[in-house]
């Protein structure tokens, strides 16, 4: 084999030999651009799911506000609703209890209100010796229907006429401008048992108090179509 043949064999290798360099090295640069693509699909793929779970996040942190701010609106306006009612309902109060001032204005029927009044504690009490507490401006009128009173009393009971002893110790007076925010008693009567341990309140601020208590659901209902009533 001459030195051409030599010569040619040797370049026929190093073609071969690059040749398959060639095709290898193709095959690494290809295989390292899969990687490459699937690493960064991957990675993209991480970033979105990211952005999604804190837009998730961000979107449920908007809503949880959205119904505090809603419930804190809502409360608010329940409350200024109750208030709006509360003061409808005091001055509807406050005007019966000026009512009530002008009960005694009329002296024969206050004075049929006073007895009736009577009775009705003897009837509660049931006691054979009462005390018995009035304003001092109606002394008078108390002291004109307490026969007449323990009389009805022991007819409707049926027992023995009971005895009634006037306590010394006035109710409050009526109230007037000089003594507005003092304690004040619209009338009628407070008896009690002579131990003390028993009382029935039978004033006419006592009896408007109660029916108020008793009558409020429906007087809201009435009044105000009963929206947030409580």
């Amino acid at each position: 084999m001459n030195d051409a043949d030599v010569s040619k064999q040797i370049q026929q290798m190093v073609r071969f030999i690059r040749q398959e360099a060639e095709e290898k090295a193709n095959e690494i640069s290809v295989s390292a651009e899969e990687e490459f693509n699937i690493e960064k699909l991957q990675l993209v793929e991480a970033e979105k799911k990211k952005i999604r779970q804190e837009y998730e996040r961000k979107a449920k942190q908007v809503e949880v506000r959205k119904k505090i701010e809603y419930s804190m609106q809502l409360n608010a306006s329940r409350i200024n609703v109750l208030q709006v009612q509360d003061d409808i309902v005091n001055t509807m109060k406050e005007s019966a209890s000026n009512e009530l001032l002008l009960v005694s204005d009329d002296p024969k029927a206050y004075k049929t209100l006073l007895q009736g009044l009577i009775v009705q504690s003897l009837l509660r009490l049931k006691e054979p010796s009462i005390l018995l507490r009035c304003r001092e401006v109606d002394l008078m009128l108390i002291e004109s229907v307490l026969e007449d009173s323990k009389q009805e009393y022991a007819q409707k009971a049926k027992v023995a006429a009971p005895k009634i002893i006037v306590d010394g110790v006035y109710l409050p007076p009526p109230p007037s401008g000089s003594e507005s925010h003092g304690p004040s008693c619209s009338g009628g009567v407070v008896l009690a048992s002579q131990d003390g341990k028993i009382v029935c309140e039978n004033t006419l601020d006592a009896r408007l108090d109660v029916a108020f208590r008793q009558k409020l659901p429906e007087i809201r209902k009435r009044l105000l179509g009963g929206e947030l009533s409580a």
